[in-house]
């Protein structure tokens, strides 16, 4: 039986940093105020000359160098991103031929914050079934590029930033489990109007930027993510009490508290970044194991459970063996 195994991870963060000081200049807001609502103190902002591609490449030669390995030696690539540098090309083969590859698979999929969620799964499934033997998977994005800087009710809770890990095919079992989901019915609480194939007679007055109707989307995230957790812990036939670490998707305190209540999980089991990056979309739930990683937290043997859940609505587990 053929498993994968993540043996590397990274992170980036760009070097600009947007307080709440800094937003009480731009929109009616306090510090008080999004501190209690969502925990927040600071999140980053990618410079006007950095793009996806620039974050998820620093991000992937963290991943690739704590695994040992060259850009050259994957064979498969996936990059999570809703903030690509274009249309088209993806930029998953941008990143090949910075690292120095070519020819192997290299795609973006897009959902959201739960983006890299389904990442992992694909490379997954990519080496159970043979069709690749090491895979680089990114969580990268400019999501700042996409928010309104007048909307007090979104720009205090995003960053941009970028996650990766390298999966190997290996004899024991590694990415235990994942379990994906998704319901179209509620797009609409969590959006951007703006496309590129509506019509634009009907668009005209759409913008380009991300709404949020943010008391439903708490409700409905809390509800559902200990559900998806809960289903992957009994297909494993582990319980709560199995579990040495929860990563969750960095979306705010107040979801990540109340998610692990209903878990019945200590906060001490919790990895927390979202204090000092936002939310990151598709970058944080890798940017958060990356950082348990490396302080030593999550240890060689450790049971992991990652989770995350995004516009869409999307949302995902996956439980995971260090």
């Amino acid at each position: 039986m053929i498993y994968s195994r993540i043996i590397g991870t990274g992170g980036y963060l760009p070097d600009q940093v947007i307080t709440n000081a800094d937003l009480e200049r731009m929109v009616d807001t306090t510090d008080q105020w999004i501190l209690e609502r969502t925990g927040i103190r600071e999140r980053r902002r990618a410079a006007p000359e950095q793009t996806t591609c620039d974050l998820a490449e620093a991000a992937g030669r963290r991943a690739l160098e704590a695994a040992g390995l060259k850009g050259r030696q994957i064979d498969l690539l996936i990059v999570a991103t809703t903030t690509p540098d274009h249309i088209f090309p993806s930029t998953a083969t941008k990143l090949q031929e910075r690292l120095g590859g070519a020819g192997y698979p290299s795609f973006d999929i897009q959902a959201v914050c739960t983006g890299f969620i389904y990442a992992l799964d694909i490379a997954d499934r990519y080496i159970r079934t043979g069709g690749a033997n090491t895979a680089l998977v990114v969580g990268a994005e400019t999501f700042t590029r996409i928010i309104d800087w007048t909307d007090r009710g979104t720009c205090i809770l995003f960053g941009d930033g970028a996650g990766a890990v390298v999966l190997e095919a290996s004899d024991t079992p590694g990415i235990l489990h994942s379990r994906l989901r998704a319901d179209g019915r509620y797009r609409k609480l969590l959006w951007v109007p703006a496309g590129v194939s509506e019509d634009q007679r009907e668009a005209k007055d759409q913008r380009p930027f991300v709404e949020m109707r943010g008391h439903e989307v708490f409700k409905w995230a809390v509800n559902n993510l200990s559900k998806i957790v809960d289903e992957a812990l009994a297909e494993c036939d582990l319980t709560r009490a199995d579990l040495d670490w929860l990563v969750p998707h960095q979306a705010n305190t107040r979801i990540l508290a109340a998610t692990a209540r209903k878990l019945g999980l200590p906060m001490s089991k919790v990895v927390m970044t979202v204090e000092r990056h936002g939310n990151t979309s598709a970058a944080s739930v890798p940017l958060a194991l990356d950082e348990a990683v490396r302080d030593g937290r999550i240890r060689s043997g450790d049971m992991v459970l990652l989770e995350a859940f995004g516009g869409g609505f999307t949302w995902g587990a996956s439980l995971v063996r260090f």
